[in-house]
């Protein structure tokens, strides 16, 4: 059995998790995210690949570049997710599955922040979780 791949992509201001609003975010850093991912997967058969950028151009170059290498893509876009046409075109674009990731229930924050342009072109979108939905996005992946 081929050992599947997957893209662990993080965008703007996921890299001060663990510094930024605690009380909503929590006190775990990317690092600590990354790493349980990580041996999650690994323990499912898997491998991951983790990127973080505060660039939306650099989001959508490896979004571009995961076509042909991942067999999926878990995404948090962070603020990128209420706005961000570009990298909701982005992931439409490859034919990679895409899970939506939240760490925070976006659907009970400012209003601004409970529409999301990219869940659309998503497989799934996991919100209000924590760090766990990143690794219910892993499970999600491998189930298809």
């Amino acid at each position: 059995m081929l050992m599947k791949r997957i893209l662990v992509l993080n965008g703007p201001n996921l890299n001060l998790l663990g510094v930024r609003e605690p009380d909503v975010y929590g006190t775990v850093t990317l690092a600590d995210i990354e790493r349980e991912v990580a041996a999650y997967a690994a323990e499912r058969g898997a491998t991951v690949d983790c990127f973080q950028s505060n660039h939306e151009g650099v989001l959508i170059d490896r979004l571009h570049a995961a076509r042909g290498v991942y067999d999926g893509i878990v995404y948090n876009p962070g603020a990128h997710t209420h706005y961000s046409y570009a990298l909701r075109d982005a992931v439409s674009s490859i034919d990679v599955p895409t899970v939506e990731v939240h760490l925070s229930d976006i659907s009970s924050r400012e209003d601004f922040r409970k529409v999301s342009v990219i869940a659309p072109v998503c497989i799934a979108q996991i919100k209000g979780k924590g760090k766990e939905g990143y690794k219910e996005a892993v499970d999600v992946l491998l189930g298809r």
